[in-house]
């Protein structure tokens, strides 16, 4: 009777350590960013004597903009790779069944990899438009949007996105990690890592245009940095989520009008 009782409480126990396993390395790699991206952020509106002050360059050259990419890069994983925790235990439970694939601890770090490659893209994305906005003088030295009507605009066609078809089409697919693993199934570290980059793809396709207001309010703003995490969170996470995305998308339209309106 007690080994029959001690075996579910085994179980139980095994799965939890597969499941701390499955988060360790992704939840690591997330909080070394906000290690980072805190105090980079809290020097850049303050002293810049410290973390952020390489931020500062008269001008661009191939080290500062691999710097502004690594940056970039940096800022997505402490954003984007906690949200990421409920489809890697999915994606965990589900390798752990299918024995031939291969061990699932490697597979759900390739799927984490795979979608943190669609994010560095992204992250490359938005260094050469800083890049570009930085030549045309539309950068202030606080990475900061200098012209009020294109950041009036840029608010206003992020909020406009928040409304679009192509926002609930990947937002359905970020908040369903499920029916989007079984449509497209494939086996290995390899077919993790694939598979990781398809989902990535499809929360880029969902979160771009929140985090292209970054560039509005401070690219190193840890305020906004911080609200746009939890927005994402509430979207991709939260019972109301679609909801969720048309209230800020509102909220966005509102502000840049009023700003078009009052300060532009």
């Amino acid at each position: 009777m007690s080994g029959a009782a001690a075996s579910p409480t085994a179980v139980e126990a095994l799965l939890r350590r597969e499941r701390l396993l499955y988060l360790a390395a992704p939840l690591t790699a997330a909080t070394l960013a906000w290690v980072w991206l805190v105090p980079a952020a809290l020097d850049m509106y303050g002293s810049m004597s410290g973390l952020s002050m390489w931020m500062m360059a008269a001008h661009w050259d191939l080290r500062y903009g691999a710097l502004i990419l690594l940056m970039w890069t940096v800022m997505m994983a402490a954003m984007m790779l906690p949200s990421l925790a409920p489809a890697l235990l999915l994606y965990g439970g589900i390798c752990r069944s299918d024995t031939a694939g291969g061990p699932p601890a490697l597979r759900v770090y390739a799927f984490a990899a795979g979608y943190m490659l669609a994010w560095a893209a992204f992250s490359a994305a938005a260094t050469l438009l800083q890049w570009q906005l930085f030549q045309r003088g539309l950068l202030n030295p606080m990475m900061e949007l200098s012209d009020a009507r294109i950041s009036s605009a840029a608010l206003i066609l992020a909020g406009v996105f928040q409304w679009t078809p192509l926002k609930r089409s990947c937002l359905s697919r970020c908040r369903s990690p499920a029916g989007f693993i079984s449509e497209n199934w494939r086996r290995g570290a390899g077919g993790g890592l694939r598979l990781g980059f398809h989902y990535g793809l499809f929360c880029l396709g969902c979160c771009w245009a929140l985090m292209a207001v970054l560039f509005v309010c401070g690219i190193m703003n840890l305020a906004f940095i911080v609200l746009i995490s939890i927005l994402v969170a509430l979207e991709k996470s939260t019972p109301w989520g679609v909801a969720a995305a048309r209230l800020i998308g509102a909220s966005l339209i509102a502000s840049g009008v009023y700003s078009l309106a009052f300060t532009g």
